[in-house]
């Protein structure tokens, strides 16, 4: 099933605490790199999980943030929540710099539990595969176009993920106002995987911050019916944005089209909470933060794949 991709900033955590039940219902399985010191944000997103019996995969060994360097202290709190029966599964990180005796060594540890494996540009899948001494694992493959790679791992669970969010400057976005985002949640039975992800509306980057925002935009995605039930983007970008002064005008601008466009007739937004709450932002003329209108984005998007897998 679906496997969406989190860092774990405070926003993208705020939107797995508001989702859980969404999440748990479609059976969806959230992987999660925590990318901060702190472990209070990913404690709550990760208790409200549990309060709906949902199952989660959280990555003890990121590649970004905080615990880029030493993350002993995440491996530890990820150990105390198995001893007191969390449904949280460890994910090992296995990129282009690790060695295989390090990822079996790591792989090791975890013998007798449950465990991911996110294979992020690691390059000896057969020293891997000849390695293991176990089949029930789920891999999980970041490049999915590397199908030789993906060969040498046919035994447990395969999970296909593909970042179908196109990244540029946000004023540029207003040049392409719909994009293809992904088809995975189709074809990724034909690829001979189980299940499938994306990096949601955020895609594959990471950054600690930006400067001031010359534009604004917002990213919905939505399902055509008409189009195969592939899955684009509708991207709403401010207009006025040759200063970085008045982000709550420009959101306003930017959310005056998403709202034009949804009350359409012909709109195929699935109605969701979030758009709900979009709309009532937009009535009030309130602008709540850009972190704010991610997650807003982020739960959409959840929400849309969980309408869609419901109909299936």
């Amino acid at each position: 099933m679906y496997h969406p991709f989190f860092r774990g900033k405070q926003y993208e955590l705020l939107a797995i605490r508001e989702s859980a039940e969404v999440i748990s219902e479609a059976g969806f399985v959230p992987i999660i790199e925590p990318v901060r010191e702190t472990f209070t944000g990913l404690k709550r997103a990760l208790d409200e999980l549990d309060t709906y019996g949902a199952q989660a995969a959280v990555i003890v060994n990121p590649h970004h943030g905080d615990h880029k360097y030493d993350g002993q202290g995440l491996v530890s709190y990820i150990d105390e929540l198995h001893q007191i029966g969390r449904r949280i599964v460890p994910a090992i990180l296995l990129t282009s710099s690790m060695a295989t005796e390090e990822a079996l060594n790591r792989i090791a540890y975890y013998r007798d539990r449950p465990l991911m494996l996110v294979h992020a540009g690691f390059q000896d899948g057969a020293g891997l595969a000849a390695g293991l001494d176990r089949t029930e694992l789920t891999h999980v493959f970041l490049d999915t176009r590397n199908s030789l790679y993906r060969r040498h791992f046919r035994g447990g669970t395969r999970v296909l993920v593909l970042d179908g969010f196109q990244r540029k400057k946000n004023s540029d976005y207003a040049r392409t106002e719909v994009e293809l985002f992904s088809e995975l949640h189709i074809t990724h039975v034909d690829q001979s995987a189980d299940g499938y992800g994306d990096f949601l509306t955020i895609g594959d980057y990471y950054a600690e911050g930006g400067g001031p925002a010359y534009a604004v935009a917002i990213h919905l995605t939505f399902i055509d019916p008409h189009k195969d039930e592939a899955m684009y983007v509708h991207h709403f970008v401010s207009d006025s944005n040759d200063t970085p002064v008045d982000p709550a005008g420009k959101f306003q601008e930017a959310l005056s089209k998403l709202v034009a466009v949804a009350n359409n007739d012909d709109s195929h937004f699935a109605q969701t909470s979030a758009l709900a709450e979009f709309r009532e932002l937009h009535s009030r003329g309130h602008y709540p933060g850009l972190g704010y209108v991610k997650k807003l984005s982020i739960k959409h998007h959840l929400e849309t794949l969980a309408e869609f897998h419901a109909n299936e």
